[in-house]
């Protein structure tokens, strides 16, 4: 039986939502255009790129898709805001030095690291990872400057031993390309920098993007679906709660969050308003929301309904998110779950990429095919392990409330 009953979309438009990334973005469209013709190969329909363009934030492409008959035209659009994050990275080392202490006291005095812990232990892993490797870098440069000034001796060798242990700090900040760890912190600073409230430097931007997604909802588009991965999922989230207080019905609208880390912020106590808007949205049910993560995946909160347990199910029914697994166990071949094993990065952008036994998730199909998402999973439930309990140690939705 053929899975497209009643298409409903000829015409959609995408807004990618990038995660804290300082990569252009021609990099996301060679993978969708590699990726996608490598998943229409696998799963037997015609998915193709008509080239892109790019202009001060905004840059987009087109896809034009053939599945069992119907075709569908896309536009996939980038918003842009790798510049922010590149500028938020030119930290000296000092100041990185002097952000993980703070963004790491932040998390321990608030609760936040804790409770974050108890929900998921890989994703702290990983959030530890660039403090152990960036304490264990300053002890070591530490070590050789002081092995060197006690071999020269006076204040010769004090001026060496400073000298050498400052080299060893800008070689280590060069290498992060295979650390990572420098990227990592500012990560985590980037988003906690104002306790959880969003960035002030973003704010004109997410306006910005407001304005591009409420056109499209003017347009003749058949679907207007905002797609946020990692970190750009909690930015996704925001784009489409503030959609919403602009727009009273949306029924085009969509939302799908990929690899989220939405907790993350939403246990920080600043974060009132990223927990009102998770309220706000998963109360609509003219919107449909997905959730995809996979427990193969180390840096997502994997199977966690971000809205639960971050404290901010509405009052009213809730309607979203459908949580589901993209299952690499199920869908990814013993041959590219071993080539993935230890590429954690890799791993954690596998929902962008082709699946080798798609089953329900199937990137390119959602994104431009010709079926919509709330028609797509309009009777698809949340998975039966996804995790609602409430764990944030913060849970108000207004400014000053608790």
């Amino acid at each position: 039986m053929t899975e497209i009953i009643n298409p409903s979309v000829r015409r959609r438009h995408v807004f990618y939502v990038p995660g804290y990334d300082p990569m252009p973005p021609r990099r996301y469209r060679e993978l969708y255009r590699i990726e996608g013709k490598k998943q229409a190969e696998i799963s037997g329909y015609e998915l193709s790129i008509k080239g892109s363009t790019g202009q001060q934030e905004r840059y987009h492409w087109a896809v034009n898709t053939h599945i069992d008959g119907v075709e569908t035209d896309t536009r996939v659009e980038f918003l842009l805001w790798n510049d922010i994050v590149f500028d938020s990275m030119r930290n000296s080392i000092p100041v990185t030095y002097w952000l993980l202490l703070k963004t790491l006291w932040l998390y321990v005095s608030s609760g936040a690291l804790g409770a974050l812990r108890r929900l998921r232990r890989a994703p702290i892993l990983a959030a530890m990872y660039p403090v152990v490797v960036l304490l264990g870098q300053i002890m070591f440069s530490a070590m050789l400057g002081n092995i060197l000034g006690g071999a020269v001796g006076g204040a010769v060798g004090f001026a060496l031993g400073l000298a050498l242990f400052y080299l060893m700090l800008v070689l280590f900040r060069r290498w992060d390309k295979h650390f990572f760890a420098y990227y990592l912190l500012h990560d985590f600073a980037f988003w906690a920098q104002d306790g959880g409230a969003m960035p002030e430097v973003l704010g004109s931007r997410v306006d910005k993007f407001c304005d591009r997604i409420c056109e499209a909802l003017d347009s003749d588009m058949d679907e207007v679906m905002i797609v946020g991965h990692s970190s750009g999922a909690h930015l996704a989230v925001v784009l489409a709660a503030e959609v919403l207080r602009r727009r009273a019905d949306a029924p085009k609208l969509a939302l799908l969050t990929l690899g989220q880390a939405i907790p993350v912020t939403a246990f920080l106590p600043n974060a009132w308003d990223l927990r009102r808007d998770l309220q706000q949205i998963s109360a609509r049910s003219d919107v449909k929301w997905l959730d995809v993560s996979a427990p193969g995946d180390g840096a997502c909160f994997a199977l966690s309904d971000p809205v639960l347990v971050s404290g901010a199910a509405p009052l009213t029914k809730k309607y979203g998110p459908t949580v589901i697994s993209a299952a690499f166990s199920q869908t990814l071949s013993a041959e590219t779950q071993r080539a993935t094993r230890w590429k954690f990065f890799r791993r954690h952008i596998q929902y962008l990429c082709a699946f080798d036994y798609p089953v329900e998730y199937d990137y390119f199909k959602i994104t431009a095919g010709p079926i919509s998402l709330k028609a797509r999973f309009a009777h698809r439930s949340s998975t039966a392990s996804v995790i609602e309990k409430v764990y944030s140690p913060h849970t108000s939705v207004e400014v000053g409330d608790g």
